[in-house]
């Protein structure tokens, strides 16, 4: 019987998910909320805003799924995550593709992740964490070389500061904690020490019991090509990296995955969904940048491309605890993923503006282009978001995949539209 699915959240992530679980003859209708101009193609988009969980919420989504014979959820953002929504929406036979609360907070709370990293003695870079601005200046002015200043709370992949000097880390611990530019996220704030070499995406399927790593990634923050310009959401990503060996995935496992799902299980968390380590590979080993504990976006529209096997059962396994039981397999080819940005993004930007060139990109072989920031009006796809479009093209070597979706940008149209065509250079 297939069942019928729905996906909260309105970005890549929920688009590309919905297209790969489209794909299972065990996916019956698919619904997304609020879902974006992309994701109608596939299903249904509903009016509802799950990234406010309050009982009004529970209360529509549970009354819609009983009314639509929803048997799985799958809560795609972080914010709702935090909030406990996977916790409010649980009922048996329900199935919830997602973290409770006790697991997200492990991506929603930076300082207690940190604290917990220190007691697993899991690797990562040295932090004092403070909640004044005033300790912050203290902390900062005994300091004579670079610092990373990072907003303990969710900041939408945004706040994160990376600052070559004392004076760049002052201005950003004002930044968060005076102008609070992320808001209440930054009423504590993390000054780390600041780390040098590759980063590497791990992300691993966590059922409670069993650790299932997907294939590797690296995700490219910063807004402008060479790695210059403010942090962003992710402007790209690609998959596989010959960065993992089989010698770091095993260290990475046993130094990194193990112990952070065996601490969670002493902090009462019994960790159900995606688990993502941010690491930075130095010379003394791989640390742990952050954690996360949703699918990484953009690095999940580059491994869906290229995944072999049914997401539905994966994520039916994941949820019930039966992942020894499900094989993954994967497209030999490389993806490349490049995000296509409203002008000012990371900064303020414009939403509405008219998108062209879609049609075209989508008759080319081995791309595909999923909705980010967009919405449907009438026949046209309009910017709504800063990251408005995710292009991935697949390809027998990384740099022909890059020079294939570089070539589909090339083809689409927007006002103030910016990408980086360098996306896979770290490796090339």
């Amino acid at each position: 019987m297939a069942m019928n699915i729905l996906i909260l959240g309105s970005g890549g992530r929920e688009h590309v998910l919905g297209w790969k679980l489209k794909q299972s003859p065990k996916c019956g209708k698919l619904f997304f909320a609020p879902g974006n101009g992309g994701t109608a193609s596939l299903g249904t988009n509903l009016d509802m805003n799950p990234e406010v969980v309050n009982t009004k919420l529970v209360d529509e989504i549970n009354y819609f799924c009983r009314h639509n014979d929803v048997e799985m959820i799958v809560i795609g953002p972080e914010d709702p995550l935090a909030q406990g929504l996977a916790d409010r929406l649980a009922k048996p036979g329900r199935i919830i593709f997602g973290p409770e609360a006790a697991g997200a907070r492990l991506e929603a709370d930076k300082a207690w992740a940190k604290q917990l990293m220190r007691a697993a003695a899991i690797p990562t870079a040295e932090a004092k964490i403070v909640d004044n601005y005033e300790a912050a200046v203290a902390y900062i002015e005994t300091r004579e070389h670079g610092l990373v200043v990072k907003a303990s709370g969710l900041a939408k992949g945004k706040g994160v500061i990376v600052c070559d000097t004392p004076a760049q880390a002052l201005d950003a611990v004002k930044l968060i904690m005076v102008d609070r530019a992320f808001g209440d996220a930054g009423n504590q704030v993390i000054l780390e020490e600041k780390l040098n070499g590759q980063e590497l995406s791990i992300l691993a399927l966590v059922d409670g019991h069993n650790i299932f790593v997907l294939e590797p990634a690296q995700d490219h923050k910063q807004a402008y090509e060479a790695d210059k310009g403010p942090n962003t959401g992710g402007m790209g990503a690609y998959t596989p990296t010959p960065l993992l060996t089989e010698d770091l995935r095993s260290i990475i496992e046993r130094q990194v995955l193990v112990p952070v799902v065996d601490a969670l299980k002493r902090d009462n968390a019994n960790f159900k969904g995606v688990l993502y380590a941010g690491l930075m590979l130095t010379p003394g080993g791989p640390k742990v940048l952050e954690f996360n504990t949703r699918f990484g976006d953009p690095e999940v529209q580059a491994l869906m491309m290229r995944l072999k096997g049914d997401l539905v059962d994966i994520m039916i396994a994941t949820a019930q605890g039966t992942l020894d039981k499900v094989s993954i397999d994967w497209d030999k080819r490389y993806c490349c993923c490049v995000v296509m940005a409203s002008g000012g993004y990371p900064g303020p930007y414009e939403k509405g503006h008219l998108i062209l060139g879609l049609d075209e990109v989508a008759k080319l072989p081995d791309i595909k282009v999923f909705h980010a920031g967009t919405k449907q009006s009438g026949k046209e796809i309009l910017t709504n978001g800063g990251r408005v479009l995710n292009i991935c093209a697949m390809g027998k070597t990384l740099a022909q995949a890059q020079e294939k979706a570089n070539a589909a940008c090339d083809m689409i149209q927007f006002k103030g539209a910016h990408f980086r065509r360098d996306i896979g250079y770290r490796v090339m």
